[in-house]
């Protein structure tokens, strides 16, 4: 750091003494500390100039971070060119703050390779006697920012989103519009919900949580009787003390009694933790529930921090609907949120690994109640044609009629459609509708369909989109559904749905659950994040 004189040597004391931040908390980044950057001149100490030839010589020097050179410019075009990080010829504690946070990221779930990172600690050493030069530290700090904000509030860009097939519209941030944002109000870096959405911020609490429990080595190895037999409730075995333990590390316990007594609380557990990894839910502990407990830590914490990854790339102005559906894939559940309650949360089942249903938004622009189901022509030709060639009269036994050369069931309770369908117009031709196997959504792992979303509480669904349409009554919805005759309703206001694939998600009493990666899509963004991570196995497979 500069030497100051006197006079300012007096003005630091007194912001130090005013504001709590004293040059300790600052470098060690005491979050309870008041980030505030007083507004004081310097009128003897110049902050470094940057013009367009400066940047040109920076960036021709520290080639590493040329891909950051034209978000850079921008930042001090927008500002007339004059330093972000200085206060006079001293960096400001915003910069100070900065520097903190690029050395925090693990907290924020993600591997940075920070290039130049010897200098930029050259900055920060008061010891160091081999300095950069102001303006270069100066950039070197807007650069650092820019690589900041892409991997913490943007994430992976929209292309390597696409390869991943993720068709969620991608969130756009305005850098200049996010500095001068923080730069005001320096505590954003730690939570804005203007910029991330808050589930974001929901698994980071719960991965400092799971990293803690990984440092305090208490994720121990269940072991398991030999021969092993299912544990019920009444049960005495060691292994259920260790499970107790277990339990009670996670948080669905308050106490560990080391008791290898399976009794009520343990029951009450059980069925905790079986929701939160949506496994049919009773007291029975088989060999698999251990052995998905036994998963390493460092894979559920990883499996966090690919779903924070997930979190960046979401608007977080999705949350600001006043109605909207969302359905989480692998946790086979959907959600229709008005005025932010849930009022609507149903089983689903979903494609299968070979007809995977696509992760995309859509509006739903209509109901249909007992409707026709246009058999695909996929369907039609390796299913239907070799059953019509086995059955002669297999059209007529299962309520279907050719028509205009295409084949369609008519309305009725055995439809494959159920007795309504809500459409979002799509490329895939994807859409939600009932089902008449309602013994499929008592699976755990619900992965039937060719690809649209079957939803287990549709015509509740239905009565609660429509609560506001005065035509459209209880009674009314009930004479559409009794499969006589299709009858399209269509929605005078659009209800946005999004179909999101999340494998750990933090509900509204803020448990976690995780869920099976089913179409193996945390490895896919696991190899792209972590390249150098090949051990990595995914929750519930």
């Amino acid at each position: 750091m500069k030497n100051f004189t006197l006079t300012i040597f007096l003005i630091s004391c007194f912001i130090v003494s005013s504001f709590g931040y004293s040059k300790e908390n600052r470098l060690s980044g005491n979050k309870k500390a008041v980030f505030f950057i007083p507004n004081i001149s310097f009128d003897n100490y110049a902050a470094p100039t940057i013009d367009n030839a400066t940047l040109l010589a920076f960036f021709k020097k520290y080639s590493q971070l040329k891909d950051y050179q034209n978000d850079v410019s921008a930042l001090y075009k927008d500002r007339s060119y004059k330093a972000i990080w200085y206060s006079g010829n001293d960096i400001n504690e915003f910069g100070h703050l900065m520097y903190h946070k690029l050395n925090s990221t693990y907290e924020e779930g993600v591997q940075i390779k920070i290039p130049y990172k010897n200098k930029i600690d050259e900055v920060f050493d008061e010891d160091s006697t081999d300095k950069v030069s102001e303006s270069d530290t100066e950039l070197l700090l807007s650069s650092m920012y820019i690589l900041y904000a892409k991997h913490v509030y943007q994430g992976m860009d929209a292309a390597a989103q696409n390869k991943l097939e993720w068709y969620l519209p991608k969130k756009k941030i305005s850098y200049e519009t996010l500095l001068d944002s923080i730069s005001s109000n320096p505590n954003l870096l730690d939570q804005n919900n203007h910029v991330l959405f808050s589930q974001y911020y929901k698994l980071q609490e719960v991965l400092k949580k799971y990293r803690e429990i990984e440092k305090n080595n208490t994720w121990t190895t269940i072991e398991m009787d030999t021969p092993f037999k299912d544990l019920r409730p009444d049960d005495t075995s060691k292994t259920i003390a260790q499970i107790r333990t277990r339990l009670f590390v996670i948080g669905d316990l308050a106490n560990d009694s080391k008791s290898n007594f399976y009794d009520r609380e343990l029951m009450d557990a059980i069925m905790k933790y079986k929701a939160r990894y949506v496994l049919t839910p009773n007291y029975i502990i088989t060999k698999d529930h251990i052995n998905q407990m036994n998963e390493p830590i460092s894979d559920r914490i990883k499996t966090l921090m690919l779903n924070m990854e997930r979190c960046r790339w979401i608007p977080p102005t999705l949350e600001n609907q006043s109605e909207y559906v969302m359905v989480n894939i692998p946790s086979f559940r959907l959600y229709y949120v008005r005025n932010g309650n849930y009022d609507i949360v149903s089983n689903v089942f979903i494609g299968t690994p070979l007809t995977q249903t696509v992760i995309f938004s859509g509006q739903i622009d209509r109901i249909v109640f007992s409707p026709y189901w246009y058999v695909p022509s996929s369907i039609i030709k390796n299913e239907l044609k070799l059953k019509m060639a086995e059955e002669k009269n297999y059209l007529a036994d299962h309520n279907m009629e050719w028509n205009g050369g295409k084949v369609r069931q008519k309305p009725g309770p055995n439809n494959a459609l159920g007795l309504v369908k809500f459409m979002f117009p799509n490329p895939n031709d994807i859409y939600m509708h009932d089902s008449p196997s309602k013994s499929l959504f008592g699976f755990e792992k619900r992965i039937f369909s060719h690809g649209c979303i079957n939803v287990e509480k549709a015509k509740e669904l239905a009565i609660a989109m429509l609560r506001d349409y005065p035509d459209w009554p209880v009674d009314k919805i009930n004479e559409a559904m009794s499969g006589v005759k299709e009858t399209p309703c269509m929605l005078k206001k659009k209800v946005p749905i999004y179909i999101g694939y999340f494998t750990a998600w933090v509900n509204k009493d803020g448990e976690i659950g995780f869920f099976p990666d089913v179409y193996e899509r945390d490895v896919q963004l696991n190899s792209l994040l972590f390249p150098q991570d090949t051990g990595f196995k995914t929750a519930n497979n």
